[in-house]
Order: structure tokens, then C-alpha cells, then sequence
């Protein structure tokens, strides 16, 4: 069965893969892909980096992408616009807490709307 992917999107290409370190430690079973960094691995984001994430993580139940800082979202919003699929949403959460949150409900078969529903839940006091 197909899951809902996620991207995770940071100025820091090790800020990225320590958190999808993190979050693979407990889900295995869903796409975790990681653009983190510019295409000189500098600190910044990159446009071309989060499409190819979005594509390995893609699946017919979508992907959503959570990231550190507001450039990053800019070229997240970007990405979706080039990218040509559906259900391809940015998620306004922290990312690493959101990111788990979505793995999990991903790992155990929920929609795209009932994660994102899920993370919003989770920021409410």
C-alpha cells in the first residue's frame, strides 16, 4: 500500500538528514526524502533539490513537505508549482515535530488530509 511521502526541507543538508535520521529510527515504512542545502552544498535551499525529493517520494496519496525557515517555504511553494503533481502540500509546522507526527500517521495508512489535520492538532496547546 502506498503512504503519504514526506519531504524535509532545510537550509542545512545535515539539519535534514539528522532529522530524517531521527524519524526513520521508528518509521520504516514510509518515503523520507531530504533537500537540504543548495546545489554547492552551501547554506540555503534549493528549488531543484526539493522537486527530486518530491519525486522519490511521491506516491498516488501525495507528498508533504515541512521546512526550517521562510525561504525555504518560498521555494517549496515553487517546487509544487513545477513539479506537475497532485496532492503535493507544504505543511506549516516545525519540522522536525511535524515531520514525526506525519511519518507516523503516514506509517499506519491515513490520507494526506488526515495528517495534515493530525499536525495541526498537535500544535494546539
Amino acid at each position: 500500500m502506498d503512504k503519504v511521502g514526506i519531504v524535509l526541507i532545510s537550509h542545512s543538508s545535515k539539519v535534514a538528514a539528522g532529522i530524517q535520521e531521527i524519524i526513520q529510527q521508528v518509521v520504516h515504512n514510509v518515503p523520507i526524502e531530504i533537500a537540504g542545502g543548495t546545489d554547492d552544498e552551501e547554506i540555503g535551499t534549493s528549488v531543484e533539490k526539493i522537486n527530486e525529493a518530491i519525486e522519490r517520494a511521491y506516491s498516488e496519496k501525495g507528498v508533504l513537505l515541512f521546512y526550517d525557515l521562510g525561504s525555504a517555504k518560498m521555494n517549496a511553494e515553487l517546487a509544487i508549482e513545477l513539479c506537475g503533481y497532485d496532492h503535493v502540500k507544504v505543511v506549516n509546522a516545525p519540522l522536525l515535530e511535524g515531520a514525526y507526527v506525519a511519518a507516523v500517521e503516514s506509517g499506519i495508512g491515513r490520507s494526506i488530509e488526515e495528517i495534515e489535520q493530525a499536525v495541526k492538532n498537535m500544535t494546539k496547546d
